[in-house]
C-alpha cells in the first residue's frame, strides 16, 4: 500500500486498541510487526469465555465472585468484540447479582458501568474469600467465578463445592507464557540486524515488561543497544520518562494530543526526517 510509511516496518507492542494503531500504520504503508509486550494477554480461546456469558444471560447467577477489575474488564471487552448485542443483557444481570469482590479493584471497573459490589471483601486473598463465605448459605445457589489468569482455585472450587453451589468458573484472561517471552527476543535480533525502522510504545506496562523481561535474560544491554538505532515513538511524556529511565531516546512523541492518530503523525515526521 502507498503512504508515507510505505516500506517502513514498525515494531507495536499490544495493547487494548492494537487493531487502531495497527490499521493506522497499515493504512499508511507501514508493515507492522505485533510484539507481545504485555503481562495479560485475553483468553487463548474466547468460545469458553462466550459460552460462560452466554449462560449467565439466559439463566442468570445468584452470586459472582469477582476477583480482579481485570477479569470484568476483560469479560466485557470479550463480548465488545465478539457479541456486542449481548452487553447490555450481561450488564442487566450484573446489576441483579449479588456480587461479591476481592478487594477495591472489581468494584472500580463496576462503577463505569454505574453498579457496584455488594460486598467487599479483606483480606483480598482467595483465603479471605473463603473466610467470608463460610457464613453465607450457599446450597443451590448459582455462584460465577472470575477466575485470575489460568488458575483454577482448586481450594475454592473444593469449599464452594462442599458447600452445595452451583459453580460457574470462567477464565477470561491469561498471563504471559515463554512463547511470548521468545516472540520478544527474537524482535530484538531483527532490530539488532535493522530490520525495524521504529517501535511505538503506548503505555507504561509494555516499557516495563520489556525491560523486566531482559533483565530476566540477561538481554538488557542488548535492547538498549537495538533500541539506540531504531525510531523510538511514545504516545505522551510518562511514556517517554519511563523509556529515560532505561536508558532510551525517544524520537517521536505527539503533541498535545496523547492518542494513536497523533502518535502516527509523530512517527511519520520522525521517519521522514
Amino acid at each position: 500500500m502507498k503512504g508515507p510509511l510505505s516500506g517502513r516496518c514498525i515494531a507495536v507492542p499490544e495493547s487494548r486498541q492494537l487493531d487502531v494503531f495497527a490499521a493506522l500504520l497499515e493504512r499508511r504503508g507501514a508493515k507492522v510487526l505485533r510484539c507481545p509486550l504485555v503481562d495479560i494477554r485475553d483468553a487463548a480461546d474466547p468460545a469458553p469465555v462466550l459460552a460462560w456469558i452466554a449462560e449467565v444471560n439466559a439463566v442468570g447467577c445468584d452470586d459472582l465472585l469477582l476477583f480482579t477489575g481485570e477479569g470484568l474488564q476483560r469479560l466485557l471487552g470479550c463480548i465488545d468484540q465478539h457479541a456486542p448485542a449481548w452487553r447490555a443483557a450481561f450488564v442487566a444481570r450484573l446489576a441483579a447479582t449479588r456480587i461479591i469482590a476481592r478487594g477495591p479493584k472489581p468494584g472500580r471497573v463496576l462503577r463505569e458501568l454505574g453498579l457496584k459490589p455488594d460486598v467487599v471483601v479483606e483480606p483480598a486473598t482467595s483465603s479471605g474469600m473463603i473466610g467470608y463465605l463460610r457464613d453465607v448459605d450457599l446450597r443451590g445457589r448459582r455462584v460465577g467465578v472470575q477466575l485470575y489468569g489460568t488458575d483454577p482455585n482448586t481450594p475454592l472450587m473444593d469449599f464452594l463445592a462442599d458447600a452445595g453451589a452451583v459453580v460457574l468458573p470462567v477464565a477470561p484472561y491469561r498471563y504471559a507464557d515463554a512463547a511470548d517471552d521468545a516472540a520478544v527476543t527474537t524482535l530484538m535480533q531483527h532490530m539488532a540486524q535493522g530490520a525495524v525502522d521504529a517501535m511505538a510504545f503506548t503505555s507504561l506496562q509494555q516499557v516495563e515488561r520489556l525491560f523486566r523481561l531482559a533483565d530476566q535474560l540477561g538481554h538488557r544491554q542488548a535492547w538498549q543497544a537495538a533500541l539506540s538505532h531504531t525510531v523510538v515513538a511514545a504516545v505522551g511524556p510518562l511514556v517517554a520518562e519511563a523509556l529515560a529511565r532505561h536508558g532510551v531516546t525517544v524520537r517521536a512523541i505527539p503533541e498535545g494530543s496523547y492518542y494513536m492518530k497523533p502518535l502516527t503523525q509523530a512517527l511519520i515526521g520522525a521517519l521522514a526526517r
